[in-house]
């Protein structure tokens, strides 16, 4: 069957409610057409959550993967419960070992086809969740795919050469040593891996993050990694203050922050943070490493690869890179060889390697069709506010010359929700999670991000009905024209 071509024939109708997104069984969006959908799915109402035929794979289960956690499931002595697959019989032990800090918990390990299962009963559930959720260190689709015999695996040599060229691209596009530079399953597993590399040099202490924050990032080292205290806006008296009263392990930053697209100051900020003896962790997920350049001023770079540059939606993978500015490099990269790290799975590597081959010409084409929908938003009688990077003269300070600012932008409309929701519904692109794609994705970021504190989130100043868009390489004025349209509905 052919598959679907999103550029030319998005899923933006009601009766496309669940399609992956992109038509692939590894497809890491899937369309929530309509406002309700977008509840719907945060309530999980029974209609919605069965016409799913995917879902973001640390918010859930890929349904190869939960085909695994089902087989393996069927394999142990604990009948009520939930499955969660890992690549290697030291993550599923740690997740165990999660589980059981946080609960009295009945949990075994089922080997299934080469990946090892945790399987929880129903109470421990939820912390099992909450590890796949913030590490992203769960088994991949591509690997459950081979595991249950639909997929071939890749010869090893072939991993190897594409995890080479990876390496050597990313090398290339940080103007950094490849020996500084780790892939990883994800981009939070990328986190975890900063955060266990800190944990060693910085042991006993909390992390601070700076900026409104992306949901996981800030829980991850609030869950696994002995708390992360947030703050929002400082000043940098305040800031001092902040660094002198916490002494945190390190401080973590988003470059820019998602979905409201500021960046902090991370010249300021880093020098305060290293004349205190305090590493920068720092996300260029958004603003992408061929834009910005954050070494000088950070000290572990992590990003997910899943996003833009891969570009296709449908491979999971991260990079870590120890900055080759950072005072701490032979410290970081000591430690970085004395953790135990899950590589990136080699079907995934292939894939990403395949994907990534224009990520140099496809990027700057994301960079000006973003800019392009930003004007004409700015210009409609409809829109209240844009929020974009263009905007904020502190990401401004770490770009390259001759770049962009993304592929991402945010707006509020005149009439709130109410015209939220007729906007979102009449809308004629992919509605979903995820960015990053060659196809343009919007969705309410907050009700999909933080639907269960959405009163800490407008106190943040993000309201629930900011809409979130990640633009495509479709023409610039027909996107527009769709745009137009549905504004003025």
């Amino acid at each position: 069957m052919k598959k679907r071509n999103l550029l030319l024939e998005p899923c933006w109708r009601g009766e496309d409610l669940g399609q992956s997104l992109p038509d692939s069984p590894h497809a890491v969006s899937v369309a929530l057409p309509r406002w309700q959908d977008v509840i719907d799915y945060e309530e999980k109402e029974e209609r919605c959550i069965k016409t799913l035929k995917t879902i973001y794979p640390r918010f859930g289960l890929n349904p190869l993967v939960a085909e695994v956690a089902k087989k393996a499931i069927k394999m142990s002595n604990i009948k009520e419960g939930s499955g969660w697959p890992f690549p290697s019989l030291e993550i599923a032990q740690k997740a165990q070992l999660y589980c059981e800090a946080n609960i009295d918990s009945k949990t075994v390990i089922q080997n299934f086809c080469g990946l090892n299962c945790l399987i929880t009963d129903n109470k421990t559930t939820p912390f099992a969740k909450a590890f796949w959720q913030h590490t992203g260190l769960g088994a991949s689709s591509r690997l459950a795919a081979i595991a249950l015999g639909k997929e071939h695996a890749p010869f090893k040599e072939e991993g190897v050469i594409a995890k080479n060229i990876l390496i050597n691209r990313l090398s290339n596009i940080y103007d950094c040593p490849a020996d500084l530079i780790q892939l990883q399953p994800s981009g939070m597993a990328a986190l975890n891996k900063a955060l266990e590399i800190i944990r060693q040099i910085r042991p006993h202490r909390s992390f601070l993050q700076l900026g409104f924050p992306y949901v996981d990032v800030l829980k991850l080292p609030q869950a696994l990694f002995g708390g992360s205290e947030l703050v929002t806006e400082a000043s940098q008296g305040k800031l001092a203050a902040e660094l002198d009263r916490r002494k945190p392990a390190a401080v973590i930053v988003e470059l820019p922050s998602n979905p409201m697209l500021q960046c902090i100051d991370l010249p300021t900020v880093s020098k305060l943070a290293r004349e205190r003896g305090i590493p920068i962790i720092a996300d260029d997920t958004i603003g992408s490493a061929i834009n910005i350049d954050p070494k000088p001023y950070s000290d572990l770079i992590f990003t997910s690869l899943t996003k833009s540059f891969a570009g296709r939606g449908d491979i999971l993978a991260g990079s870590l890179t120890i900055s080759s500015k950072s005072p701490w490099k032979d410290e970081l990269k000591e430690s970085l060889l004395n953790t135990c790290s899950t590589p990136l799975a080699d079907p995934d590597a292939i894939a990403l390697e395949t994907a990534s081959q224009d990520v140099e010409e496809r990027l700057p084409k994301l960079n000006d069709a973003c800019l392009k929908l930003k004007r004409k938003l700015e210009q409609h009688p409809e829109v209240k506010r844009v929020l974009h990077p263009e905007d904020c003269s502190n990401f401004r300070k770490i770009m390259r010359p001759n770049s962009g600012y993304g592929c991402l932008l945010s707006f509020e409309l005149i009439g709130g929700l109410k015209k939220a929701k007729k906007f979102y519904d009449s809308l004629k692109v992919c509605k979903g999670p995820s960015l990053g794609t060659n196809f343009t994705l919007v969705c309410p970021y907050v009700l999909l991000a933080h639907y269960n504190e959405l009163e800490w989130a407008k106190k943040c100043g993000v309201p629930s009905h900011l809409l979130r868009v990640s633009v495509g390489l479709e023409d610039p004025q027909s996107l527009w024209e769709e745009f137009n349209k549905a504004l003025n509905e």
